[in-house]
Order: structure tokens, then C-alpha cells, then sequence
């Protein structure tokens, strides 16, 4: 297993639409995996965040994602097969560029097939933040990023701008609130 560089915005394997892995049971597909793995759990233990990560980050260009939330999700050749019609606005971020941040608007609901290791076909139906995840990550495998579907580009910030505004607005709502019901 090797923890692998991110791969930053500029890298042209971002931009390219990814290769369907034909042998998921294959060796290859497994040492992908588990670098996938790796890479993401030396991201979550030096910065704290961190929920999915795609093939072509670490420089593989196929058709996979690794997720790692309640418990390890690795999807070969994910591909979304319905789509909602009701949308939503969130704020995206990203491991190849890191410190950027902007508001994309996706589809609240989505229908994922994929497979898994074994080569089994599967269907998940995903919603809110979950469906959100599965979109940015399924784009990485289409060359697509995050930057490509800001709704409006003045909403680019840093993480730092972020949560100095955030913070700043929580502040101001707890206080209002505070005064309000002690008065």
C-alpha cells in the first residue's frame, strides 16, 4: 500500500475522462483500492476532514472511487443512472485544491450502479449530502471539476474566508438569541 500525492488542479489527469475497469476482481483494482484508502486516511489524520476520494487523484486514470464514512465503500465503474429534478446549493470543496472553496448546485436525489470487488453489480438510490458526494466524486472520473459547475463565481473563497464569516454570522445569531430570551 502507498499513500499517494494528491493530485493538484494544473495535473492534466483531472481532465481526463476515465478508462471502465473491465477485471474488478483483479490484482491491479485491489492495489488501487487500497492506495485509494490509504491516501484518504493519511488526509482525514493530517487535516481532519476527508469523506471520498477518486482514482485519479492519485494518478490513476479508471473508473473508481473509494468512499470511507460509517464504514468503507469502494465503487468500480460508478455511474449515475437517474437523476431528481429538485436541486440544491452546497458548498464544495476539494483535495486538488485544497484551500478553494465555491457553491455548486446538484441534484438533491440520484440512482448510483456500480460494482463492487467481487464484480457484483449494484444500485443505491442517494440523497442530500450523499448524493452531493457520489456527483463530485463520479465527475472526477469524467474529467469534470468542482470549479467547472460553481453556479457563481463570486462565491469562491478560501476555508479561511469561510469560517471567518461563518463563525462571525453564528456569533452574531447566538448572541441575538441570547439576549432575546434572557430579556
Amino acid at each position: 500500500m502507498t499513500i499517494h500525492r494528491i493530485r493538484l488542479l494544473g495535473d492534466p489527469i483531472l481532465r481526463t475522462r476515465c478508462e471502465p475497469i473491465t477485471k474488478p476482481r483483479s490484482t491491479a483494482v485491489r492495489v488501487i483500492l487500497d492506495d485509494m484508502r490509504e491516501t484518504l486516511r493519511d488526509w482525514q489524520s493530517r487535516f481532519g476532514s476527508g469523506r471520498a476520494i477518486a482514482a485519479p487523484q492519485i494518478g490513476a486514470p479508471v473508473r473508481m472511487v473509494y468512499v470511507e464514512m460509517e464504514k468503507p465503500w469502494p465503487l468500480i465503474n460508478p455511474e449515475i443512472i437517474d437523476i431528481g429534478t429538485e436541486d440544491f446549493t452546497v458548498w464544495d470543496d476539494c483535495f486538488s485544491f485544497p484551500n478553494l472553496m465555491g457553491q455548486v448546485s446538484r441534484s438533491y436525489r440520484i440512482r448510483v450502479q456500480y460494482q463492487d470487488i467481487k464484480g457484483d453489480t449494484h444500485e443505491v438510490d442517494l440523497e442530500g449530502d450523499r448524493a452531493e458526494l457520489l456527483q463530485h466524486e463520479i465527475d472526477h472520473l469524467d474529467g469534470v471539476l468542482f470549479l467547472d459547475r460553481v453556479t457563481d463565481p463570486t462565491t469562491f473563497t478560501t476555508w479561511e474566508q469561510f469560517e471567518r464569516f461563518h463563525r462571525a454570522a453564528f456569533v452574531e445569531r447566538i448572541t441575538e438569541f441570547v439576549q432575546r430570551v434572557g430579556s
